[in-house]
């Protein structure tokens, strides 16, 4: 999910990743991808560690109010993160990876602008390689 959207090379993101079971929030700017500390960790914490379910559907939801990020998991609030680079209201997007899973999924939005993502983890069917993911 995006949001904040400037243009191409500044906006905010998040990442669910079932290969490396951790949930990561993003900052682009100027067209570096830097992550963002969640807080109470110690400095340049890689996101969080948490199991992206295989197999099972899971949802992902940012809410943001400010500089405050909240992100939850299945209903469960797995961090928060304060970051004021991009701080005036700009245009909320969904960005998609799939990696070749059956294409089922939910998106929606609510009035406060929170995005709210329904997703199938197919961790089985993928192989990682040097630099690649493969299809098995």
């Amino acid at each position: 999910m995006v949001w904040r959207y400037k243009d191409p090379d500044n906006y905010y993101s998040v990442r669910a990743n079932a290969l490396e079971d951790n949930v990561v929030l993003y900052k682009v700017e100027g067209g570096k991808r830097l992550s963002l500390e969640p807080k109470d960790t110690p400095s340049k914490t890689y996101g969080v560690k948490h199991k992206v379910p295989n197999q099972a559907w899971s949802t992902l939801k940012v809410s943001f109010d400010g500089p405050r990020f909240e992100q939850l998991f299945d209903g469960a609030k797995i961090m928060e993160v304060e970051d004021g680079t991009f701080t005036a209201p700009r245009q909320e997007r969904l960005m998609t990876s799939s990696f070749g899973l059956d294409g089922d999924g939910s998106v929606a939005a609510d009035k406060a602008g929170n995005v709210y993502v329904t997703f199938p983890a197919a961790r089985s069917h993928l192989k990682r390689t040097k630099s690649n993911l493969t299809f098995s």
